[in-house]
């Protein structure tokens, strides 16, 4: 009986970063991942165009749902929680994705070129949310400030959050986005001890 194309799309992802942990990166090629996951190079190559992206599938989707996500927010939100609603959206996508998404920044951590195609695909995320944004009316070059603003907070709530899985997605984007917000209030008067 034939698999089916996803089953063997998330054997190779699995394979991928197995092997990735176990030899590195660079030391892996395409035909062991292949191998390791049951199928053949060729099969690799059909669901890949190359091993870096095994652990990077699902990028467009996700890029297009946090699009979406803005685009989905109530129409009197300000930038920042229009933001929030998107990323607080996407939450059940990454909630699904723990157990591959932990072992994958261990390896990314170790493998410069990785650490590059991050760089590379959040560049892509923010200006997927800054055209969103745009479409809500914003200016172009705050737009693009929002949406740089709103990514460096999802990526410490993502952070937090995999360090205390207990409380939530949820409560670190609200945690990060109110520091976020934070940033722009006055300074607290000094305190009775502070003067």
């Amino acid at each position: 009986m034939p698999r089916s194309g996803e089953d063997a799309r998330r054997r190779l992802q699995q394979a991928a970063l197995d092997l990735f942990l176990e030899r590195g990166y660079e030391a892996t090629t395409t035909a062991e991942i292949a191998a390791r996951a049951g199928v053949t190079e060729r099969t690799f190559f059909r669901h890949f165009p190359d091993k870096r992206e095994a652990l990077f599938h699902g990028e467009a989707a996700f890029r297009d749902a946090l699009a979406e996500g803005v685009a989905a927010a109530p129409a009197d939100l300000a930038p920042l929680d229009a933001l929030q609603h998107a990323f607080r959206a996407a939450g059940p996508v990454l909630a699904a994705n723990r157990g591959f998404s932990a072992p994958r920044e261990t390896v990314i951590a170790r493998t410069p070129a990785l650490q590059e195609r991050v760089l590379t695909k959040t560049a892509g995320l923010i200006e997927a949310l800054a055209g969103a944004l745009g479409r809500r009316g914003l200016d172009e070059g705050v737009a693009r400030l929002a949406a740089q603003a709103g990514m460096a907070a999802f990526t410490l709530a993502v952070r937090t959050w995999a360090e205390d899985p207990a409380a939530g997605l949820d409560v670190h984007l609200a945690r990060a986005f109110g520091d976020l917000r934070a940033l722009s209030a006055p300074p607290a008067p000094p305190g009775p001890s502070q003067a």
